[in-house]
């Protein structure tokens, strides 16, 4: 069966910032994540991104969560969602403790921030040469494949520079990360000097943050990218109405339908991204 026509839905169910106050759908607790990830796989969700909480819903490294909810995944024995598991979801964690749950799972996907940047106004996103060069030796050795966020353009620079030096295997997976404040804007001007700028053979997806969510899964279609939804990057379904993980997908396949493509299986997706390690 041909894949060129399908497009890998990846659905980022918590994220690590968004308060509870803002969206209360935003899932918390391990429970919470685990049957938002259910309800996302039935409704056509190929990839699930997960981060987790703690008890005051601060973003956590804590490893034992990250097991328990994939647990309460695997008691719907009928989902086989592929898993991409965060590296970077508390900046209070160590380099050590934010790939600690990676061996424990051994995920099929794991986020691999390319690159440190000004998190505006005031923050600053750590990722250093040596970490990356740990992280990404970490995921080749555990046949994770590194789904490389691009915050800013000198991170396509970083992620050849590893590639080269063969802690990063081709064919790479790149995640445009579009709309933070201090990162790349959230344009399709952007998408297209991205789309060309990647290795040869790579795969990539692409997604905006906020009220450029909808204009950049419009353009990641159109250019042939795999798009991402969720309430980790826009807790808005429309101006004033909430979102849910739910709608977004929901809404995310009507549109890959629309645009005459369909949403790729969770097997397909493992075969378009060249998985090994699977979860479910």
């Amino acid at each position: 069966m041909s894949l060129e026509n399908k497009v890998v839905l990846t659905v980022a169910l918590t994220g690590a910032i968004t308060p509870k106050s803002l969206n209360e759908h935003i899932p918390m607790t391990p429970q919470e994540i685990a049957d938002d990830v259910y309800r996302c796989w039935q409704a056509g969700a190929s990839v699930v991104h997960l981060h987790m909480r703690d008890d005051e819903g601060l973003g956590t490294m804590d490893s034992a969560r990250f097991v328990k909810t994939i647990e309460l995944i695997k008691q719907h024995q009928d989902c086989d969602v592929v898993i991409n598991l965060t590296t970077a979801g508390d900046s209070r964690a160590t380099e050590a403790e934010r790939y600690a749950h990676l061996p424990l799972i051994k995920p099929e996907i794991g986020s691999y921030d390319a690159g440190s940047f000004n998190w505006m106004p005031d923050g600053v996103f750590i990722n250093s040469p040596s970490f990356l060069e740990e992280l990404g030796v970490v995921e080749r050795d555990l046949g994770i494949k590194p789904e490389l966020e691009i915050f800013d353009l000198g991170h396509i620079g970083i992620t050849e520079y590893y590639a080269k030096k063969g802690v990063l295997l081709a064919p790479l997976h790149y995640q445009f990360v579009l709309g933070v404040p201090g990162g790349l804007d959230p344009t399709v001007e952007t998408l297209m000097f991205l789309k060309h700028r990647i290795q040869p053979g790579s795969t990539w997806s692409a997604f905006g943050i906020g009220r450029a969510h909808l204009p950049i899964m419009y353009a990641t279609l159109a250019l042939g990218g795999h798009v991402r939804v969720g309430l980790e990057d826009n807790v808005f379904y429309s101006k004033g109405v909430l979102a849910s993980n739910l709608s977004l997908t929901e809404r995310a396949v009507r549109v890959i339908h629309e645009f005459g493509k369909e949403v790729a299986t969770p097997d397909e997706a493992r075969e378009i991204f060249g998985l090994t390690n699977r979860v479910l």
